[in-house]
């Protein structure tokens, strides 16, 4: 059975990634491609300045968070050489990112072991990350967490259990989560291709295809409404 079609039959016993019901509250779709005129005024290098235009989109939406990403050409990127060290710049976002306050608990949406974690601390990258595995009627996947706090990898160690629904980490404040508005990115990966600690989140055009076959939509999992 395909990951995408075995995440499909459990999808309602999946515990939330955050504590928030989709149902209940309003959340607002963020746009970070170059047709948002709004976002091209912005300073995105300077990180005060971007995490205002982000709580700013959110509050005048009557939101509860910002959501979206998933396979979206971004322009954010050039903020960071971090995602221009090829010829050809990685743009498409491989992940959903959930923008809200540093703090804000992570959780595990099933039983897994911690395959990796690490510091990606380059300017833009993603920070503490954590790696969970995960098995479900045979076939292996993997969850990956960006953007946390520093003190979301104490006590941590590979092959510890994290229950389902256990908050296991949370949101990290900038700059000590890859200097970022403070949101989870949060991706589903089936193989993990030798990386460790971290794996491609953004992609470049020419590899687009190969990264989504990789990694499926992570709304399979987070389950929010309109994306």
């Amino acid at each position: 059975m395909k990951l995408t079609d075995t995440l499909l039959k459990y999808q309602i016993s999946f515990a939330s990634v955050v504590p928030f019901d989709w149902q209940r509250f309003r959340v607002k779709i963020l746009d970070f491609t170059a047709g948002n005129q709004a976002l091209q005024q912005q300073e995105l290098v300077d990180t005060a300045d971007f995490s205002r235009f982000v709580t700013q989109e959110i509050q005048e939406a009557g939101a509860l968070c910002g959501v979206g990403g998933y396979n979206e050409h971004r322009v954010l990127y050039r903020r960071s050489p971090h995602f221009q060290q090829t010829t050809e710049p990685r743009e498409i976002h491989l992940g959903i990112d959930i923008w809200a306050e540093a703090g804000t608990p992570v959780s595990a949406p099933l039983t897994g072991t911690i395959h990796s974690l690490r510091d990606n601390a380059n300017f833009g990258d993603y920070g503490p990350t954590i790696i969970l595995q995960h098995e479900l009627e045979g076939t292996l996947f993997h969850t990956l967490y960006g953007h946390l706090s520093r003190a979301s990898l104490r006590d941590k160690v590979p092959g510890q259990t994290i229950a389902a629904g256990e908050p296991f980490a949370e949101f990290g404040p900038y700059p000590e989560n890859g200097d970022w508005p403070p949101h989870l990115h949060f991706q589903i990966i089936e193989e993990m291709q030798e990386w460790s600690g971290d794996y491609p989140g953004v992609c470049s055009l020419s590899e687009r295809a190969m990264y989504l076959a990789n990694c499926p939509d992570p709304n399979l999992i987070l389950r929010i409404p309109g994306l």
